[in-house]
């Protein structure tokens, strides 16, 4: 690559914004630490003793947690007339739950059901910084500059991710012993805390310059709130739409571990190639959709994000039908392609749900519209399981359930290619 090019890569990072500054840092802090435990959960599980039902639970019980903290987190949200405060108190609770869940390991006792509690724990608190985060986004950053902003924060985001993987399969690939390899991922959990601490900090810096009107929390309030939203009939088509879309998505998480672990025989380097893959997939991207989202709005380009999710079940269907000692390598290659399209989920889907919100009960739509979601998230991965287990369990099993996500996901591409069609956003301005 010529010199020019790459100042010139370099210097596209650079902003004049120093509210688009403070949520890049936020970016590449909170993915940085979500993705070193998402790249350890399901590893450090079975190097305590899970099977396939505790990698489903790995999903179902930080969800079905979460669903009993969703409308009480949104209606507290909407009583706050500084939400940064929840955003910082978030993440130290995800803190302190996530080392917790990396000490389990030292218990003699039930060490498995332990880090499974804190890690519902640490994904609650998670969810509770996000329900703040999307509710006081609005508050910070004017319509205009919301795509631009969005997109440094994802691209810088994705930047570490792209590391973090990486150096965590090869530490944990080149400790030979099962008690070094768990060490290993308690120290990575204790990074993680690290991250979210300095966040917590961090996140003072960033004001609202609109801030919302906080409501008191009572019954009438309650009733307004709810009676707004079953009357909002944008947000109903869109949490429809959204939420079949997530439940073709969900259904295959677990069952995509099971897949790279247990038939193409990946291990904790190789694991963390397919989610270095991943991430470089959307870094090289990224730009391009986000002057998508600028010429056409976010609605359409995502309609290209559900598409590519069509190709992952057929990735694993290929990838575990070629030779073994080619399998894996095939997998890579072929799993990184299909994340091409794969940044406007994150970078669009939000920005599609906002225009929908009802601005004086922002966070409590929002709690609702993330209920749905992380219903989904929370069922469908043990929905998927179940479905595998049904057809046997085996290779054959796994391919045949991979087959009808296939279909599923066509399926909610098209809904969402119909509702784009009707709903195109007005173009934003960039940065």
């Amino acid at each position: 690559m010529k010199v020019s090019r790459y100042l010139a890569r370099v210097k596209s990072f650079k902003t004049n914004n120093p509210t688009a500054a403070n949520y890049a840092i936020d970016g590449i802090l909170v993915f940085g630490a979500v993705n070193l435990a998402a790249s350890n959960n399901n590893l450090f599980a079975q190097r305590l003793g899970a099977g396939d039902f505790h990698l489903a639970m790995i999903q179902f019980l930080p969800h079905m947690l979460n669903l009993f903290l969703l409308i009480p987190a949104g209606l507290f949200a909407d009583s706050l007339a500084n939400k940064g405060r929840m955003l910082s108190g978030a993440l130290v609770a995800a803190a302190v739950f996530f080392l917790a869940g990396g000490l389990a390991g030292f218990t003699a006792v039930e060490p498995l059901f332990l880090f499974l509690a804190f890690l519902a724990l640490a994904n609650a608190s998670i969810m509770l910084y996000n329900i703040s985060w999307q509710g006081y986004f609005p508050e910070v950053v004017e319509d205009g500059r919301r795509n631009s902003v969005l997109t440094l924060r994802a691209r810088m985001g994705i930047l570490v991710s792209l590391v973090i993987p990486l150096v965590s399969g090869g530490v944990l690939t080149m400790i030979p012993s099962e008690r070094g390899k768990i060490f290993a991922h308690q120290f990575l959990y204790g990074v993680v805390a690290a991250f979210l601490l300095v966040n917590a900090v961090h996140l003072q810096k960033i004001k609202a310059v609109n801030p919302a009107h906080p409501k008191k929390i009572r019954l009438e309030e309650i009733k307004k709130a709810g009676s707004r939203l079953l009357n909002n009939k944008k947000f109903k088509i869109f949490a429809g739409v959204a939420l079949f879309f997530h439940m073709t998505w969900h259904i295959d998480w677990t069952l995509y571990f099971i897949g790279q672990a247990n038939y193409l025989n990946m291990n904790e380097f190789q694991l963390g190639l397919a989610a270095v893959g991943s991430t470089a997939a959307q870094f090289a991207t990224l730009r391009f959709w986000s002057k998508r989202n600028q010429r056409y709005g976010p609605e359409k380009p995502l309609t290209f994000g559900i598409l590519g999710l069509t190709l992952n079940p057929i990735v694993m269907i290929v990838a575990t039908s070629l030779p073994i000692f080619i399998g894996p390598t095939a997998f890579l290659v072929m799993h990184t392609i299909s994340m091409l399209t794969f940044a406007t989920i994150g970078l669009n889907l939000f920005q599609c749900l906002m225009p929908v919100l009802d601005e004086e009960y922002r966070s409590f739509s929002i709690s609702v519209y993330t209920c749905l979601t992380t219903l989904s998230n929370a069922v469908m991965p043990v929905v998927g399981v179940a479905i595998y287990r049904g057809l046997g369990g085996g290779l054959d099993g796994l391919r045949m359930v991979f087959t009808i996500v296939f279909v599923l996901r066509i399926i909610a591409a098209g809904l969402w290619w119909l509702r784009a069609k009707r709903n195109c956003n007005a173009t934003v301005t960039p940065l």
